[in-house]
């Protein structure tokens, strides 16, 4: 299988599988919805858990890969405020807890990059 295909799989289930997450245990996103949104966070969590899969999905077919990855690399930015305000409200936590919420910051440039790498990578949509 071509390493690019291999990449555009990875990324595909590690959406896929963070989407899922959103459903099977949506207290710890509920938690990182920042407040200004409006309405109750777990309707953000179950939104953003559907996008993710929606995204991932797209990402998994060959015919919409480009396009998907696309939506992936704007949603990795879209999800960056949940991040960061993880970071904040953890603050005051375990040491470990706070570097793990603080390494997911950065983490986003590299998922982005990925994105627009199977984009890069795809064949183009018809």
């Amino acid at each position: 299988m071509p390493a690019a295909q291999t990449s555009a799989r990875v990324l595909s289930g590690l959406l896929i599988g963070a989407g899922v997450a959103h459903f099977a245990v949506p207290r710890q996103f509920d938690a990182i919805v920042p407040r200004s949104l409006p309405g109750a966070p777990r309707t953000w969590t179950h939104l953003s858990g559907l996008a993710e899969i929606a995204v991932g999905a797209a990402i998994a077919a060959p015919r919409t890969r480009r396009a998907g990855s696309l939506a992936a690399a704007g949603l990795f930015v879209a999800v960056f405020p949940a991040n960061a305000k993880m970071a904040y409200d953890w603050r005051h936590r375990p040491a470990p807890l706070r570097a793990a919420a603080v390494a997911r910051l950065p983490l986003q440039v590299p998922l982005v990059l990925w994105a627009l790498r199977v984009h890069r990578a795809g064949r183009p949509c018809r």
